[in-house]
């Protein structure tokens, strides 16, 4: 089968190394997807496993479609009968770029329609409408430049939806762009776990969370269930499979370094309640704590932070300042790398320094810098602690 695996914009090649860790050797860019060949194991093994990637989701077919009719006779050649059944409930996703069918509502209709009608004509039930009382099946249809690509979501809920966070903080890191963040540092507790992490701004935990599950190779979907191992067309197993190599693959006995600080108490409070329902909360340093005060005896360490960007003007002038005392802060820290998330116009200027590299990310819809700051490599293993 065809895989496609929706990426947010920016981390498409963090989540392809994701890819090539599980045994993907090829994962080709397709209008912000990436494309992989697997059956239903890996189906399974990327639900599971995948950390940065949005969902999994199944090509039925591509053809070309400028009009109703056409797209409604693409819909209907594919077998849905052998994914569907008359009790499946269908729901309809789909987006329209470029293309003579901008009306993906009614474009969404006509293809349900089909569908619908396919499964009738050959279960031969008799009947042209149908309970969809059973399970759950997202076909989403995405046509660009008059090419229609149909899916099916092996997913459901989208695979940020780890299962670990229940209460509600204002503006949260989504926990997959969170893990694509800290892929796309100097964080590698595989090679030196007792280099600290830290994030000074961590809100309900996420950021801390996700590097701790990484440093414990927990699989971000091993709490979770998925459309997909509710079908009939699913093989049995499948996901108990991938869920036992992801349990026989932790490291229990591991022992990072990971703190995790804000201002506020109650942020504080929500982030240990987060850990401790992913089962990291052993592992991490929670502290109510002032970003501008950080310091650390540690050579070297990782700071990765996602801090408030003061969306209103009146909350603006304060967040430049609070970016300035961050910045000297950091400076303070002598070879630690620091990355930070922000949509603060002008970051590096009220920083105090120019961003070794950096680009551009979308955190809620909202256009946002993610700036790497790079210290000095350590010289050897032993200096990464003192």
């Amino acid at each position: 089968m065809k895989l496609l695996i929706p990426v947010a914009s920016g981390l498409e090649q963090t989540t392809k190394r994701q890819l090539l860790s599980l045994g993907f050797d090829k994962a080709p860019a397709d209008n912000g997807r990436l494309e992989v060949d697997g059956d239903w194991q890996d189906i399974a093994r990327l639900n599971v496993f995948l950390r940065s990637g949005e969902r999994v989701l199944i090509v039925m077919d591509k053809f070309p479609a400028v009009t109703f009719d056409e797209l409604y006779e693409g819909m209907y050649r594919i077998p849905w009968e052998n994914w569907l059944t008359v009790e499946s409930k269908i729901l309809m996703d789909g987006k329209s770029v470029q293309s003579q069918l901008a009306a993906i509502k009614a474009a969404g209709g006509v293809a349900k329609k089909a569908i619908i009608s396919r499964l009738a004509d050959k279960v031969r039930t008799g009947r042209k409408t149908f309970s969809e009382t059973g399970a759950r099946s997202i076909v989403g249809v995405s046509i660009y430049k008059d090419e229609v690509t149909v899916t099916l979501d092996t997913s459901g809920d989208g695979l940020h939806k780890r299962g670990y966070r229940s209460l509600a903080y204002s503006a949260p890191l989504k926990e997959t762009l969170a893990a694509g963040l800290i892929d796309s540092t100097f964080y590698n507790p595989d090679k030196d776990i007792e280099k600290p992490f830290a994030d000074v701004f961590c809100g309900s935990g996420t950021l801390p969370i996700e590097a701790a599950m990484k440093a414990l190779h927990i699989a971000p979907g091993l709490q979770r269930s998925f459309d997909f191992q509710h079908w009939a067309c699913a093989p049995s197993g499948i996901l108990q499979r991938a869920k036992e190599e992801a349990k026989d693959g932790e490291m229990k006995n591991a022992a990072p370094v990971i703190f995790g600080s804000d201002i506020n108490k109650e942020a504080i409070s929500i982030a240990q309640y987060h850990a401790k329902r992913a089962g990291v909360d052993k592992h991490i340093r929670f502290s109510v704590a002032d970003a501008r005060k950080f310091t650390s005896d540690k050579k070297y360490g990782i700071l990765l932070s996602n801090p408030p960007y003061g969306e209103r003007l009146s909350e603006e002038k304060e967040v430049r300042n609070l970016m300035r005392d961050f910045g000297n802060a950091f400076r303070a820290l002598q070879d630690w790398n620091a990355y930070v998330l922000t949509s603060l116009p002008d970051f590096e200027r009220y920083f105090g320094k120019s961003a070794d590299k950096k680009k551009k990310l979308f955190n809620a819809n909202l256009v946002c810098g993610f700036y790497s700051y790079f210290g000095k490599p350590p010289k050897s293993e032993n200096q990464f602690l003192r």
